[in-house]
């Protein structure tokens, strides 16, 4: 069960004991499996609906493109490209949860690798370790939540500093940043899909409003979650827990 609850295959699983203990374990892997084919579905769902729009979107940009300049056609642009980002969210969500299989994997490599990529951009961003964080997960997906979390706190803070502790039970990582932060009561708010709270953080308003929903979810696919709180550098701290074996 808590392979399972950590996007894990569990394999072959001999049903023994009492009649109700029996009868509890098989509809607990019939769910096992109704819950697994449901994550299938809407992993090959999002990667098909992402490549379908892709051509259509393409055609509309190479149509603006031959317009003529105005106002108009540059908000047209604009909204097109947040279609695009939005669809890449999607499809890169769907290709990594979908295809990867869980592995043994040094999380602070993963951050440190996001860190770089980040600080090639311009952003002032470090990251620390301290103990063993190796972890099982899907390597490309915690890439995918690790670049939005960073991405994010580079978006509305002008320093941020990524934490990797590992704990006997679990590896956290930390994402803090300097920015305007956001009040408690909107800490929920700001993980569901399309969600904007520039009113709170409007240094930047890049974005659709998906990586905190994409970053959650890959978290709780691997058995974790994150969890919003005040930063010490004054602006939001995110922290991702990803559990690994006792």
């Amino acid at each position: 069960m808590e392979r399972f609850g950590r996007g894990e295959d569990g394999g072959p699983f001999r049903i023994r004991g009492a009649r109700e203990v029996r009868g509890a374990t098989r509809a607990f892997f019939s769910m096992r499996e109704r819950v697994s084919r449901l994550i299938d579905q809407r992993s090959q769902l999002l990667a098909g609906v992402s490549h379908d729009l892709r051509t259509p979107l393409t055609r509309l940009k190479l149509q603006l493109a031959l317009l003529p300049p105005s106002s108009e056609i540059e908000d047209a642009k604009r909204d097109l490209a947040d279609m695009e980002e939005t669809l890449e969210e999607y499809l890169a969500f769907a290709q990594g949860l979908g295809e990867e299989a869980p592995a043994l994997i040094d999380v602070a490599a993963i951050a440190s690798e996001v860190v770089a990529d980040s600080a090639r951009g311009g952003g002032d961003v470090t990251v620390e370790q301290s103990g063993d964080v190796s972890a099982p997960t899907r390597g490309r997906a915690i890439k995918r939540c690790l670049a939005n979390l960073i991405d994010n706190a580079v978006a509305h803070g002008d320093k941020v500093r990524v934490t990797v502790k590992g704990e006997e039970t679990a590896v956290f990582v930390s994402v803090d940043d300097n920015g305007p932060g956001i009040p408690e009561e909107l800490y929920e708010d700001a993980f569901r899909p399309f969600s904007r709270l520039d009113a709170t953080r409007s240094r930047n308003q890049k974005g659709v409003g998906l990586g905190l929903a994409i970053a959650r979810d890959v978290a709780r696919s691997h058995g974790g979650d994150i969890i919003l709180s005040q930063s010490p550098l004054g602006g939001l701290r995110a922290t991702l827990r990803l559990p690994r074996p006792a």
